[in-house]
This record gives structure tokens, sequence and C-alpha cells, in this order.
């Protein structure tokens, strides 16, 4: 897991609905940005862009107008956690 930490609960329910199929639309940004700062190093930029750096990768992040991140953003937190080894499976508790 990255920076060797566990994930809680709540954490790990926001893996899940980033990994499941078909695209989900209601995951909150919040919950993402909680999160990403649980596993990466995140950085609020002037613009008020997340600057996320997780393993080799930085992707920058909008955060959405409304709470719900969108499709194209689901898609960018799937490769980034899915290289950083961060899976649905991989955060199960034993």
């Amino acid at each position: 897991m990255a920076r060797g930490k566990e994930l809680d609960r709540h954490h790990r329910a926001t893996v899940e609905k980033i990994f499941n199929h078909p695209v989900s639309h209601n995951i909150q940004w919040h919950d993402v940005l909680s999160l990403l700062q649980a596993v990466a190093d995140v950085s609020e930029e002037h613009d008020g862009r997340y600057a996320v750096t997780l393993g080799p990768e930085t992707e920058t992040f909008d955060a959405p107008r409304h709470h719900d991140i969108d499709e194209q953003q689901v898609i960018d937190l799937r490769r980034m956690l899915k290289g950083a080894g961060i899976t649905p499976e991989s955060t199960q508790s034993a």
C-alpha cells in the first residue's frame, strides 16, 4: 500500500466507488480528496487546483463545481491508484 498506511473504512469505500463499473456519477470530491491526502502528496495550487503525486505520477485535478467528480476524473484516479497498487482487492482487511 502507498506510504505504508492502512486505509480506513471510509477510504476503502471511496476506492470501491472509483473502481465500480460502470463509472459511478456520485463520488463526492471531499471523499476523493480525503483518500488522496491519505495515500499521496497533495498540494493546493493558488488557482484552486490540486497537484497530486502518487508514486512516479503527478496529476492536477480541478475541484468540481458541484459535489461530485466527473467521469474523466474517475478514469484518471483509477489509473493513478492502480499504478500505485491501490485497488479494491488490495485494500480489503485481512
